[in-house]
């Protein structure tokens, strides 16, 4: 027989801990890049305890960012950065600049990582061109294509100021391609494509740092992303104000009905103990 009173505090535990995950998506509702995070329970012989938390893999709406190049990734998928240590790092916050020596950056100094295309927009694994219609097909059907991915440098040439030395400027375009242009935009070539990754359980992802993942056992090995990138947005966090407000309230009703419920346990206890000790 389950003991009412352990059960109670082990749920009081578990409701204090949801409501404290509860006042962090709604901190955050309107940080870039923020996931909602979302509490499990699961019941077992005393009580209910919390499950590891679950991130909410839904859309966030868009915002103007700081740049033009910042992105925004509508669609499955994140973005690929790189440490200084080739640590693989998966994003959604597209919060990155060309830093001084034209290197594509997150904020936080991590490489954004590309494709190097050829001049007809495909994808270069060696020697051997990828199509883009292969590529958007492998990505729909969520599978992978083993394909290295370099950093993206857009230096410019300081004796003629121009991108790569050739390029009067660059575009970021909707599929992520990054094309450099001249003689006033009659000349576009494409340079580079974005790297997006996904994962077939995005949720078995580990958040190492706020809105940083690495891969585990869990989430699987990567597969391609695909959707719209937009340049000069970011997105914000997918986290609903109204929706944790509403659990909100009922984790306090929860909490008040254990709070009574441990109450009059303690006020049982301290009776029997009186007739004990007559």
């Amino acid at each position: 027989m389950n003991d009412a009173f352990i059960t109670a505090l082990n749920t009081q535990y578990a409701t204090v801990n949801w409501m404290d995950v509860l006042a962090e998506n709604m901190t955050n509702v309107y940080t870039p890049g923020y996931r909602e995070k979302k509490v499990n329970f699961k019941t077992f012989l005393n009580g209910a305890i919390t499950d590891d938390y679950e991130k909410n893999a839904d859309q966030g709406k868009s915002t103007p960012g700081t740049s033009k190049d910042n992105l925004f990734l509508e669609g499955k998928g994140f973005f690929l950065t790189r440490t200084s240590e080739g640590k693989n790092i998966y994003t959604r916050l597209g919060e990155f600049t060309f830093d001084g020596e034209g290197v594509y950056r997150a904020k936080n100094g991590n490489t954004v990582q590309g494709y190097i295309l050829n001049d007809k927009g495909e994808i270069m694994q060696g020697t051997k061109p990828i199509t883009a219609d292969l590529y958007q097909e492998t990505a729909l059907k969520g599978g992978s294509l083993d394909i290295p991915t370099t950093n993206i440098k857009m230096w410019i040439d300081p004796n003629n100021g121009k991108y790569l030395g050739k390029y009067d400027e660059y575009e970021i375009q909707n599929d992520g391609t990054i094309v450099g242009k001249a003689e006033n935009g009659k000349k576009v070539v494409p340079l580079y494509k974005i790297t997006i990754r996904n994962f077939h359980n995005t949720s078995g992802l580990y958040e190492f740092k706020e809105g940083q993942f690495l891969e585990t056992e869990e989430s699987g090995r990567p597969v391609l992303g695909y959707g719209e990138i937009r340049s000069g947005l970011l997105e914000l966090s997918n986290s609903s104000l109204k929706e944790n407000i509403s659990y909100y309230q009922m984790a306090k009703l929860q909490m008040d009905i254990v709070n009574n419920l441990i109450k009059s346990n303690k006020e049982l206890l301290q009776q029997a103990m009186q007739l004990v000790s007559q």
